[in-house]
């Protein structure tokens, strides 16, 4: 029940400083009707606000990301009108038996990952000496992603876990490792080279990866 608690009150300390609510008014609503820009969308005209705008149910089907065994359900402007211009956005992640968030960075953000059930190994890599940092996580356990930093995640549980994380960003980005190797234009040879991988591993890993490109 701690930890429960503690939660809303750490979110709150975390958040608060990269919230754009200084703004001239009360929030910015997407128009989802109109571009998205680097800066979030434009707002929506106040009259036909809803609280549907600032609601994002628990009942939407989650995409799933084969070969991993997880699946998500994102918070972010395009899903979630009413966090546009927020500097916010949100994730709930569901990781099977033996599903893996695999090795990936966050370019844009912060990340808290909250476990809302089951168990995981979690952990990142700094960028200067390559410390990792691992630990187990339970339900109620929170742990912090520093911005950029390449990091995991998997369920060695039995049952299926499930996780929300909260970026301090309204488009936070992600670069998942495998396919930015092996999903890449790059010729297999070129992707060899620079991996001392085996040219046949790396069609091998291409085909699984991607798309069949020049060199695969």
């Amino acid at each position: 029940m701690a930890k429960n608690v503690f939660l809303p009150i750490l979110l709150s300390f975390f958040l608060l400083p990269f919230s754009s609510l200084a703004l001239t008014q009360d929030f910015c609503v997407a128009n989802l009707l109109l571009s998205q820009t680097p800066a979030g969308y434009q707002c929506k005209p106040a009259a036909i606000v809803t609280a549907n705008d600032f609601y994002l149910s628990g009942a939407i089907r989650p995409t799933t990301i084969q070969p991993f065994n997880i699946s998500f359900v994102p918070a972010y402007g395009s899903y979630f009108p009413g966090i546009n211009g927020l500097q916010l956005a949100g994730v709930r992640i569901f990781l099977g038996v033996n599903g893996v968030v695999p090795l990936h960075s966050i370019p844009r953000a912060n990340e808290i990952m909250f476990v809302v059930r089951g168990t995981l190994n979690v952990g990142f890599i700094t960028s200067t000496s390559n410390v990792v940092y691992t630990k187990t996580l339970s339900q109620g356990d929170t742990f912090l992603f520093p911005q950029g930093l390449v990091r995991f995640c998997y369920n060695v549980g039995d049952t299926t876990a499930e996780v929300f994380g909260v970026f301090n960003n309204q488009n936070p980005g992600i670069q998942i490792t495998d396919y930015a190797l092996f999903g890449n234009i790059l010729p297999a040879e070129v992707v060899a080279k620079v991996t001392y991988l085996s040219v046949a591993d790396v069609k091998s890993l291409k085909r699984f990866f991607g798309p069949r490109t020049l060199g695969a």
